[in-house]
């Protein structure tokens, strides 16, 4: 942090993914003095640990952008730290301490999970965390993940065709299965993503599934032909198969519940059939009441996630942060206001953008705009706030707390060090020199542990 005494507006943006680095970007050009803060050691969030792991020069462009931005004296980023109502660092502390406006944009850190029986089975997993464990995030990285060689993937998004590309040419499983509560023409993954799998799609499979629910699509005007060529459109530019995986879909099947066997391992999905109707404008899912099993060995959920229900903020029915419904600083025409819906008024000085606001497609882009707009909203409330005359005062106030605050997961009881950008540029150089070694594309540190060692704050 630049050490000049001036008066400046001091804000805390919480979440380094690109959201939040942006958005800090956006206050510190306004000359906002910005205290960037971070659960995970390294900065990056969606796009360090989020995009599938071997788009290596897509990461890597995206880093140097972050480096420029973080490098901004304007701008002090701290890792290993985690806010939230039982972290020993609260939304309350910051504002208590003299930050005049916090912006949230911690993504969607809850596990989103539909309530079924046997959820708790050996076996079943989320997305979200083989995602993480795949792009080698503590502690997901070193968890253990016992995929079968039947997978049921419920979900027909980009989430879906990303753990579907990973047991495909990957794991190599025998078969995936895509579960999808409506039909063909509702399938939200891109063709893009299709070219990962493409080639292990099991053409009869899918034209026999196609003409099975046909009838229905066409009974509320959708063309299943037009569907079907959608599906088969990732095949021109097709990655080659390196996997004798079978991949299929089973459409108009709503998941009740995993069957399981005597040793509590996963033994089938079972699911009710649905049909299609037209309502509100929309096409909706309609219970059957029929039931069937859907033969597999491993069930992954791909349905989402949620904000995290222990970060402070009130949360709606659609697990996200509430926002003023009546906003005062709007961007676009939206709120990035956080709101109280039981005192009726909004939250003074917190802002939420990013996945913190509102789920979206998870492309990078579109979390930097939300970003920026966050940060704006912010600079607009700030406008009506007097600048702090010793906006250091606050940092050390900070810092004393990140010294004595509770350790958030040591077994040994030692306080987890916040980590400082000087610190995460020798962290990279240290990565850099393994990957040069090893002949890698890429190379991190799997535990939160070996990067502090290294860096010699353990």
């Amino acid at each position: 942090m630049a050490n000049e005494n001036q008066a400046k507006h001091l804000v805390a943006v919480i979440g380094a993914g690109p959201a939040g680095i942006y958005a800090a970007r956006q206050l510190a050009t306004s000359g906002a003095q910005v205290i960037l803060l971070n659960r995970d050691i390294k900065p990056g969030g969606l796009a360090e640990y989020g995009i599938y792991y071997n788009k290596y020069k897509m990461k890597e462009g995206l880093r140097k952008q972050f480096r420029q931005i973080l490098e901004d004296p304007q701008i002090t980023y701290l890792g290993n730290v985690t806010v939230g109502k039982d972290s020993g660092l609260s939304l309350e502390d910051l504002r208590e301490m003299g930050f005049q406006a916090v912006v949230v944009t911690v993504g969607a850190q809850g596990t989103k999970w539909l309530g079924l029986p046997g959820e708790e089975l050996s076996g079943v997993y989320h997305a979200k965390d083989i995602v993480y464990h795949y792009n080698s995030l503590p502690p997901f990285s070193t968890q253990v993940f016992k995929i079968g060689k039947k997978v049921a993937l419920v979900g027909v998004g980009n989430v879906m065709m990303d753990i579907a590309h990973w047991v495909v040419r990957d794991l190599k499983v025998g078969e995936a299965i895509a579960v999808a509560r409506r039909g063909p023409a509702e399938v939200k993954f891109s063709k893009k993503e299709l070219e990962n799998i493409s080639r292990n799609l099991d053409l009869d499979d899918l034209d026999a599934e196609i003409q099975r629910v046909s009838p229905i699509m066409e009974s509320i005007g959708q063309d299943p032909a037009a569907a079907r060529e959608f599906i088969l459109s990732g095949m021109p530019k097709a990655l080659e198969k390196v996997s004798e995986t079978r991949f299929r879909f089973e459409f108009l099947a709503s998941p009740t519940g995993i069957v399981g066997d005597e040793q509590g391992n996963v033994a089938g999905l079972e699911v009710e059939d649905t049909t299609l109707v037209w309502k509100d404008g929309d096409t909706k899912a309609r219970s059957l009441g029929t039931r069937r099993i859907v033969d597999c060995d491993t069930v992954i959920f791909c349905i989402g996630d949620k904000v995290d229900d222990n970060f402070g903020l009130p949360i709606n029915k659609w697990n996200e942060f509430v926002k003023n419904p009546e906003p005062q600083f709007p961007m676009e025409g939206m709120s990035y206001e956080a709101f109280d819906p039981e005192a009726n008024q909004p939250i003074e000085g917190v802002f939420v953008a990013g996945w913190s606001r509102e789920a979206s497609s998870g492309l990078v882009g579109v979390a930097r705009k939300d970003g920026e707009n966050g940060g704006r909203a912010a600079l607009k409330y700030l406008e009506s706030v007097a600048p702090v005359s010793n906006p250091e005062a606050t940092v050390e106030a900070l810092m004393q707390v990140l010294r004595q605050r509770s350790p958030r997961s040591s077994p040994t009881g030692a306080v987890t060090p916040a980590v400082t950008y000087e610190a995460i540029q020798q962290l990279e150089a240290i990565e850099q020199a393994e990957r040069e070694r090893l002949g890698l594309e890429d190379f991190k540190m799997k535990t939160n542990q070996e990067m502090l060692e290294v860096l010699q704050l353990a």
